[in-house]
This record gives C-alpha cells, sequence and structure tokens, in this order.
C-alpha cells in the first residue's frame, strides 16, 4: 500500500514539474532541438566514494538520473536517447562489482516492464545495444523481453548500450557484412551453369564490401547518428563508445558526476548545440 502511495505521488510529482516547464521547452524549441542525444554515464562510483556510501547506491542514484534525463529529453521532443551503460571492459572489474551490476540491471530491466514504468507511461521503445550474448542468461532474457514489450511503442526511443564497445559493434559489422557477401555470391554460382561466362550482377558482389553494407549491421543501426553527446565529471574522452556515428557530433562535458545530471544542465547543453548548430550543419556537408 505504501510502495503505491509512493508511486503516486512520485508520477503527480513528475506531471506537476513538467507542465510547470513546458513554456521553458517551448522557448527551447524556437531553435533547432537535437534528435538523438547520448550520455555517457561517468561519475556513479566516485558520487558514491565521494558521500560515504555503498558504491551500489552510486549506480542506483545514477539510474535515477537516466529516468529524469529521459522524462526531460522526451518534454523537450528529443526522438532518441542512448546511454552508455556497461562496457565490455568493465567485466575487467572486480567479480563482485560485475555481479552487483548484473543483478542491478536485472531488477531495473524487469521495472521497465511495469505498467506505471516511464517507457510506458511515454511511450518510449527500448532497445538493448552490444554483444548480448556477454550478459548472463538471466539479463538477457529480460532485455530481450523489454524490447518485445515495448516494439510497438513509437513516441522515443531508448537505446541501451551493454556490452558494449565500439571496437567490438565495429569487428561484429564487418564480419556480418562479409558472411552476408559470401552467402551471396555461392547462392549465385549454385544457380549458374558450368562454365557459363561471370554475369555483371556476381562481378558486383565480388567488389569491395560498400559502406552501406557495414552499417546495416551495426548495433546501433536502429537510431540516425547522435546530435550531440553528454559526458559527466568534465571528462572528454569517448571511451570506445560511438567511435563511427559520432563524427559530427557535439561533445559537452558538465563538471558534474552523472548522478547529479540535471534539468539545468541539459538545458545548457542544448543552447550551446543550438549556438553552434550552424557550424555543425555544414560540418556535415563537407
Amino acid at each position: 500500500m505504501l510502495k503505491s502511495m509512493d508511486g503516486l505521488a512520485e508520477k503527480l510529482f513528475w506531471s506537476s514539474l513538467l507542465y510547470m516547464l513546458k513554456p521553458l521547452f517551448r522557448i527551447l524549441s524556437v531553435g533547432p532541438t537535437p534528435n538523438h542525444v547520448a550520455f555517457i554515464l561517468d561519475g556513479n562510483r566516485r558520487y558514491a566514494k565521494k558521500r560515504n556510501m555503498a558504491v551500489g547506491n552510486g549506480y542506483r542514484a545514477g539510474f535515477m538520473a537516466v529516468m529524469s534525463m529521459l522524462k526531460y529529453c522526451y518534454v523537450l521532443g528529443v526522438k532518441y536517447m542512448t546511454i552508455y551503460a556497461f562496457s565490455i571492459d568493465n567485466f575487467k572489474r572486480r567479480p563482485e562489482e560485475v555481479q552487483y551490476l548484473m543483478d542491478l540491471m536485472l531488477e531495473k530491466i524487469e521495472g521497465l516492464l511495469h505498467k506505471e514504468s516511464v517507457v510506458n507511461q511515454y511511450g518510449v521503445r527500448v532497445h538493448f545495444v552490444g554483444n548480448l550474448k556477454l550478459l548472463t542468461e538471466p539479463v538477457r532474457v529480460a532485455a530481450e523481453k523489454a524490447m518485445q514489450a515495448t516494439a510497438d511503442n513509437t513516441n522515443s526511443t531508448l537505446l541501451i548500450c551493454v556490452a558494449y564497445s565500439s571496437t567490438d559493434e565495429i569487428v561484429h559489422a564487418v564480419e556480418s557484412s562479409c558472411q552476408e557477401k559470401w552467402n551471396e555470391i555461392q547462392e549465385l554460382n549454385a544457380n549458374q551453369p558450368q562454365n557459363v561466362e561471370e554475369t555483371k550482377e556476381i562481378r558486383e558482389l565480388n567488389q569491395i564490401i560498400k559502406l552501406v553494407d557495414i552499417e546495416r549491421h551495426m548495433y546501433m543501426r536502429l537510431a540516425p547518428d547522435p546530435d550531440m553527446l553528454i559526458r559527466t565529471s568534465g571528462e572528454t574522452r569517448l571511451s570506445n563508445f560511438l567511435l563511427w556515428q559520432t563524427t559530427s557530433c557535439l561533445l559537452y562535458s558538465p563538471k558534474v558526476l552523472f548522478p547529479e545530471i540535471g534539468l539545468r544542465h541539459l538545458i545548457w547543453a542544448v543552447l550551446h548545440f543550438q549556438r553552434l548548430f550552424p557550424h555543425l550543419e555544414k560540418k556535415k556537408q563537407l
């Protein structure tokens, strides 16, 4: 009963807050609005250490910040939001920390399936991006259920990068493209009589794999390239995140730790994007 009352109170709070913020978001929307915003969730462990709390509480605070950003981005009109939740390199951390993160991930993914969850309230499609076979089976199954359950949501898309690195994504895309091309060539050869002159179609298939072939096999193929990438803690490194997709992307680096990120940081990021928008567009056309 108390949990139900707390959930109702939180829902009313957010509804009231977002209603009051709508005029501000309308003003921001007069200028160009980023269609896709990506986040590197930097600083969860430092946040916990700074406050003398368990590391797990830092990650939980980071999850709450993700949900807040999702709500703000939705009202602002951002159609795609991507978060770097768990890198392949994170598997190198202490086994107990990795296990805690897997357990926390499972808990939060299952929470997304609830009717009153943020993704269902706002009609958000959830897609997990990365080498999902590296996840524990319960987490992988839960991720697949969440993707299936939200597949018909069309208002916006939340992409969660787990067991992800950009180099792994590129290698996967190249290998898949090569395999696809080889299968096509084998199929065409099988359908041709012996000693028949090579057709134009076969010659084209034997050419170097095209850019579009590789991009079709990228983990991030469901979303356009990000317009803006926000990395907290004041860091300006991409840390093997979306290296292929961020050629013309604005990098914004507020000094706050990720659990501390709030509306004002997002507003400043959007204003920064709007100020540099003509320059960014010119770069894309080169």
